[in-house]
């Protein structure tokens, strides 16, 4: 299945795809995409709806973060060894962890702001993994049986914030906007292989990331096992897995970064693909 919530900031429906790609209302099923829906029972029940009866969404709705209810944003930093090398970091001995904002969460198409005082707000694709059962010092045999799908991550990052202003990601992390999600819920069904899919990032048409989740350093089954013993994960929390190479901080000869008016087009096999434009924040 794929799920998805759209509608106005605030007052999004719940939506699943139908063979054709078209959105269908689920508000006369369900109320919304909530955290107890993303549990086996739960994907169960929305699985033996009849999405062809379902009424089909006008074109043109905004779509939301496909699931409500996240309490943890979680992210893993250099996870790719040839991102690690571009931003001249060693490769880790094992996963870092920090957590993103909540605030930061943002449909897939929404505007995405240049925080006041910015000079190097980057871009960053990545695998977000969604947590469907409570996971708590899981093991990786198991960590599997608690996810519930996979979605698009944007990570923006605002590198000077980040890097430059303390000893920690934070700051340069959870700005409003910074963590755009979607477009849709992509079951785990529908991904036989999380560690195999194609992923990049343009800006402007010009392609700036183009990698594949072969190359994570740590894949999906560790990655849920290994942050599940430092905190523990609930329904609708998302694992965001790291970026590959080709964000802006690593290009040669000199760093590219976003400035307001551009557009971002950040897409991984299977899953869909998020656009968005770059304005000032206010």
């Amino acid at each position: 299945m794929k799920l998805v919530r759209w509608g106005p900031k605030g007052a999004e429906k719940p939506g699943m795809l139908d063979a054709s790609g078209a959105v269908r209302d689920l508000s006369g099923v369900v109320a919304d995409i909530t955290p107890e829906l993303l549990s086996p029972a739960g994907l169960a029940r929305l699985a033996a709806v009849d999405v062809e009866a379902l009424p089909k969404v006008e074109g043109g709705q905004r779509l939301g973060v496909p699931f409500t209810g996240t309490r943890n944003f979680v992210c893993i930093g250099l996870n790719y060894a040839d991102h690690a090398a571009e931003t001249n970091m060693p490769i880790p001995s094992e996963p870092v962890v920090f957590l993103k904002a909540l605030s930061a969460l943002s449909g897939p198409f929404d505007d995405v702001e240049i925080p006041k005082f910015s000079r190097k707000t980057d871009w960053e694709v990545e695998l977000g993994v969604v947590i469907g059962t409570r996971a708590k010092y899981v093991s990786e045999a198991e960590a599997m049986d608690h996810v519930a799908g996979y979605c698009i991550v944007n990570d923006v990052s605002e590198r000077e914030f980040q890097l430059e202003r303390g000893l920690t990601w934070d700051k340069g992390k959870g700005h409003d906007t910074f963590g755009p999600v979607g477009p849709w819920l992509v079951t785990k069904d529908e991904v036989p292989d999380p560690q195999n899919l194609r992923l990049g990032l343009d800006v402007d048409g010009t392609v700036m990331q183009n990698g594949s989740t072969r190359t994570m350093i740590f894949p999906v089954a560790k990655l849920v096992s290994y942050v599940s013993h430092f905190i523990s994960l609930n329904q609708g929390d998302i694992i965001a897995t790291g970026t590959p190479p080709g964000v802006g901080a690593g290009k040669k000869p000199e760093p590219i970064f976003l400035r307001p008016g551009q557009t971002m087009r950040v897409w991984i096999e299977g899953l869909g693909e998020q656009v968005q434009r770059t304005v000032q924040a206010g």
